[in-house]
C-alpha cells in the first residue's frame, strides 16, 4: 500500500519532461502478468512507430517496481488513480497517438479523456466474464466506458458473445498474446550454469511461483521422493522468514540462491530460489512443473511458461477462471489435485512412467504451438493506425 500511494506522488513531474512535438504510445498493465502479456505487442509497435515514445503505466506495485527499468519502454510509471482530474491531466501530457490496455482494467475517466480526444484505444488479450459489472441490469455506467474502445481484441468466443450482448460489434477474437509471448522464451538464452550444476543427470521438479497452501500439499511428497529427483522451489512471494519456515519442514538437504557462490549446489536435494526474475528460464530444466496460486485463492499462476518447454504440469483445484488451465485439462497435458494424496499420487505416476511424463508434456507443448498467432492478428489492426 506504501508503494501504491507512495508511487503515484511523481508521476505528472516525470512524464514533465515530454514536450508537445513528442508523439507517443500508451500501454497500461494492471500488473507484471499484463505487461508479459502486451510484451509481444509493445515490441511489434516500437519497431512500427520507431519516431514515437512508449510510455507503460501499472497499476499495480509489483509490476511498476519489476518493470520500471525495462528497455521497451521511454517512460514507465504508476497510472494516477481514475479521477476526472487526473486523466485529464495524464491525457494532456502524454496526448498518444493510439492507447492499448491490456487484458482488462477499465478506467471510466481515463476512457472518456481518451474518447474526447479522438484517440484510438484497444484492448489487447481481453477476457470477459458475465458475472462481470458490464453485463449486469446496473452496470449502464461502466458499460458507457466500453463504448470509447475502437476495437476488442478477445481471447474468445465467450468474451465476444457477451460484448454482443450489450451491442458492441467492433471485436475480434485473436487468442491471446501470452502464447506468443512464452514462445518466444524457446529463442532466448534459457541456460543458468547453477542450476545445470545443481540438477546434473537428475529428473527434476520445478515447483514454481508457489503459496503456503501449495507448500503444504508439497511437503509430504517433497520429504518422502527418491534422493535422485531433483527440487527447485520458487516461491510467489520472496519473503525469507517464509522460506526459512517452509525450509525448515523439510528433510532433505537444501539451499538457497543467495548461498548458490558459498556451496557446492550439486550436494543439494533442494534448491530454493529466493529472487525474482529466472522462473521463465528455471522451466527450461524442468521435467515436472508444479505451478502454484490454485491451491489456495490467489489465482492460477503462468502455466504457459512451462508448458512452452513441453513439461508436464499439475495445479490446484481453483482454477475455474483460467481457461487455458482448463483446456490443458481436457486434452490431459495438466493435471489438477485437490489435497496432499492426489499431489503425491500424479507425482509419483509423472516420475515413474517415462512415457506417461513424456506425453503428457508433449500434449503442454502442442497446446501452445497450436494458439499462437494473435500478436500478428493485433498488429495487423494497428499497421492500419499508422
Amino acid at each position: 500500500m506504501k508503494l501504491f500511494v507512495s508511487g503515484r506522488k511523481d508521476v505528472f513531474k516525470t512524464l514533465s519532461s515530454l514536450s508537445k512535438n513528442d508523439k507517443t504510445i500508451w500501454f497500461h498493465c494492471a500488473s507484471l502478468g499484463e505487461f508479459e502479456q502486451g510484451k509481444p505487442i509493445i515490441e511489434e509497435v516500437k519497431t512500427l512507430f520507431p519516431n514515437h515514445k512508449i510510455i507503460i503505466t501499472f497499476f499495480s506495485p509489483s509490476g511498476f517496481e519489476i518493470k520500471k527499468n525495462t528497455p521497451l519502454a521511454d517512460y514507465v510509471t504508476y497510472l494516477p488513480v481514475d479521477t476526472i482530474h487526473n486523466a485529464r491531466k495524464f491525457i494532456e501530457i502524454v496526448n498518444p497517438s493510439i492507447a492499448l490496455f491490456v487484458k482488462y482494467e477499465f478506467w471510466p475517466n481515463y476512457l472518456f479523456q481518451l474518447k474526447k480526444n479522438n484517440i484510438p484505444t484497444l484492448l489487447i488479450s481481453g477476457i470477459f466474464r458475465p458475472n462481470q459489472l458490464f453485463f449486469k441490469w446496473y452496470g449502464s455506467f461502466m458499460r458507457k466506458g466500453l463504448q470509447t474502445f475502437h476495437h476488442f481484441f478477445v481471447q474468445d468466443e465467450t468474451s465476444k458473445t457477451l460484448l454482443d450482448s450489450i451491442n458492441l460489434k467492433n471485436v475480434t477474437v485473436s487468442g491471446d498474446t501470452r502464447f506468443d509471448r512464452v514462445h518466444q522464451q524457446l529463442r532466448q538464452e534459457n541456460q543458468l550454469d547453477f542450476i545445470e550444476t545443481f540438477k546434473q543427470d537428475s529428473l527434476c521438479l520445478v515447483c514454481g511461483s508457489t503459496w503456503p497452501e501449495d507448500d503444504e500439499v508439497l511437503l509430504n511428497f517433497i520429504n518422502q521422493s527418491n534422493d535422485s529427483i531433483k527440487i527447485i522451489i520458487a516461491p510467489h512471494n520472496i519473503n525469507a522468514a517464509k522460506i526459512e519456515s517452509f525450509r525448515n519442514k523439510i528433510i532433505k538437504q537444501s539451499v538457497l540462491f543467495s548461498e548458490k557462490e558459498e556451496k557446492d549446489v550439486s550436494q543439494y536435494s533442494v534448491f530454493f530460489i529466493d529472487t525474482i526474475g529466472i522462473l521463465t528460464k528455471i522451466y527450461n530444466y524442468a521435467d515436472i512443473a508444479y505451478i502454484g496460486g490454485a491451491m489456495g485463492k490467489t489465482g492460477l499462476h503462468n502455466i504457459l511458461e512451462a508448458a512452452t518447454f513441453g513439461i508436464p504440469i499439475v495445479i490446484g483445484k481453483h482454477f475455474e477462471n483460467f481457461p487455458e488451465a482448463i483446456e490443458l485439462q481436457k486434452m490431459n497435458g495438466l493435471y489438477s489435485v485437490k489435497n496432499e494424496s492426489e499431489c503425491n499420487k500424479i507425482l509419483s505416476k509423472l516420475i515413474k512412467n517415462n512415457e506417461f511424463r513424456k506425453t503428457t508434456g508433449t500434449i503442454a507443448k502442442d497446446y501452445v504451438e497450436s494458439n499462437i498467432g494473435a500478436t500478428e492478428k493485433t498488429m495487423n489492426y494497428i499497421k492500419k493506425l499508422k
